[in-house]
């Protein structure tokens, strides 16, 4: 895994003023084949894939281009379709409320969103667009417990949003921190995804999509960071390599 360190702009440097007008044009307008066609495909299918979702890349793209499925002779969880069809819906909400401020409704309205109509929102004891109801660990690690979710939650949104000038360091942090909480009982990993999204289109920093191939260090970056930084940087800054290649394609300054 390697990047151009010299070529890089890790944070502001990277100004993207009008990606978000881009994105919200070709959403208003419908438009296939344009940078907000792809990111839909490629951040739902790689975020829910990091999650065990079985649905193909060609599959997600089915789905969002035809509202249906082709299936060849295997099964498929009904989930898997569910939540693909209420990501394309979040990363909508991403991109029209990215220039407000993070808040604690927002961040419920996207678990809201993706898990609706799933299996797990027929669970008595799933909170769906709520705070976890039973305690849960993330590779092993402990998380906050569920009396403790509003409280963590409150502070770190607070602190994260009396930053001014938010860089791609303080993205990460609030990333790490909020997974470490894992406020949710499940999706934990793709709302904190979104959000990274919404806020780096809010704070003009290029946003990333992390590939199945980067799942493993951004993993380990998660685990490490506090101790050691710089592996969950190196990561991101390399998705933000590959994101800068949609850019150059569509040619979209940056």
């Amino acid at each position: 895994m390697t990047h151009d360190f010299g070529a890089k702009t890790e944070e502001k440097k990277s100004a993207l003023p009008c990606l978000l007008d881009i994105l919200k044009s070709e959403k208003r307008a419908g438009r296939k084949g344009g940078l907000y066609h792809k990111i839909q495909i490629e951040l739902t299918y790689n975020s829910n894939h990091m999650e065990g979702s079985r649905l193909t890349h060609d599959q997600t793209r089915y789905i969002y281009e035809t509202n249906t499925i082709e299936i060849t002779g295997e099964s498929v969880n009904v989930d898997d379709i569910i939540e693909t069809v209420n990501h394309f819906r979040c990363v909508d909400l991403a991109i029209d409320q990215a220039k407000e401020n993070l808040t604690e409704n927002f961040i419920k309205e996207l678990h809201r969103i993706l898990k609706t109509g799933t299996s797990d929102s027929r669970k008595e004891w799933f909170a769906v667009g709520s705070c976890k109801k039973l305690p849960n660990e993330v590779g092993g690690r402990e998380t906050a417990l569920p009396e403790e979710v509003e409280k963590t939650m409150g502070e770190l949104l607070k602190t994260y949003n009396s930053r001014k000038n938010r860089t791609l360091d303080d993205l990460i942090d609030f990333h790490v921190r909020f997974e470490r909480i894992h406020p949710f009982q499940d999706g934990n990993g793709r709302i904190g995804r979104l959000i990274l999204f919404k806020e780096c289109l809010n704070h003009d920093i290029i946003p990333f999509i992390i590939e199945d191939d980067l799942k493993m260090f951004y993993y380990r970056g998660i685990q490490e960071w506090g101790r050691e930084n710089g592996h969950l940087k190196d990561t991101i800054l390399t998705a933000q390599d590959r994101f800068k290649k949609y850019l150059d394609y569509f040619r979209i300054s940056y």
